[in-house]
């Protein structure tokens, strides 16, 4: 019988549910004809009342999508920080410290990033939000390859190679996803940026979601000591 700790769940619940909600934000902004749909080839025109191209950003701008969008991006938010507090005390005793200390850091400033995009809405702040955005991509995807690192280098319950590969094609992914949203919005190509910023965060929320692999191991708990 397999005895696998409750703790798996976490990084289940963060990656399915912030994917539903960001989903539903999508989905609630497009029949409030905020936003054009992903699959959609029109182009919005100077001062016409044409949609906006589907940017996540975008689409959790306008009420009643942005209050959802806000409470999503919040939590999301929560559980990553707590996501990488638990990661980095599962590896403390199997990896470098100042490598576990660094991907820690990391993490938290992505976690930060999100905060600061759900609750800075793009038209209203938009120097905030667009810093949000790049603290919450850019640490994200460094995150995800020094993981996939600590994975293979740790070998954690000799599953390190398979959730290494895993795990260098999700990283590699985010990496190429990245590179193509930031120079595609360069060139004013917003509907293909925009499917690509999509990909881009199910790629990570699906990375993150493997953690569930090594939490099925462990139970984290607070241990009393007097003094």
């Amino acid at each position: 019988m397999c005895k696998c700790s409750l703790w798996a769940l976490l990084p289940l619940i963060f990656s399915i549910f912030t994917a539903a909600g960001l989903w539903m934000v999508y989905f609630v902004a497009v029949a409030d004809e905020k936003i054009v749909p992903l699959s959609s080839q029109y182009k919005r025109r100077n001062g016409s009342k044409s949609l906006y191209a589907p940017f996540i950003s975008i689409a959790g701008n306008f009420p009643p999508a942005s209050f959802v969008f806000s409470e999503v991006m919040n939590l999301a938010a929560f559980l990553g920080l707590i996501i990488a507090v638990l990661r980095y005390i599962q590896l403390k005793r199997e990896i470098q410290h100042w490598l576990n200390v660094c991907s820690l850091a990391l993490f938290s400033l992505s976690c930060f990033g999100m905060t600061l995009v759900g609750n800075f809405q793009l038209f209203l702040e938009e120097m905030i939000h667009n810093l949000g955005t790049f603290m919450t991509f850019v640490p994200g995807t460094l995150v995800c390859w020094v993981q996939t690192y600590i994975t293979l280098k740790a070998n954690f319950k000799n599953e390190g190679k398979t959730v290494g590969i895993i795990r260098f094609l999700l990283s590699a992914s985010i990496t190429v996803c990245m590179i193509l949203y930031f120079s595609l919005v360069s060139q004013r190509l917003l509907m293909e940026a925009s499917r690509s910023q999509w990909a881009l965060v199910m790629f990570f929320l699906t990375f993150i979601g493997t953690f569930a692999i090594e939490f099925r191991h462990s139970r984290f708990g607070i241990k009393r000591t007097d003094i």
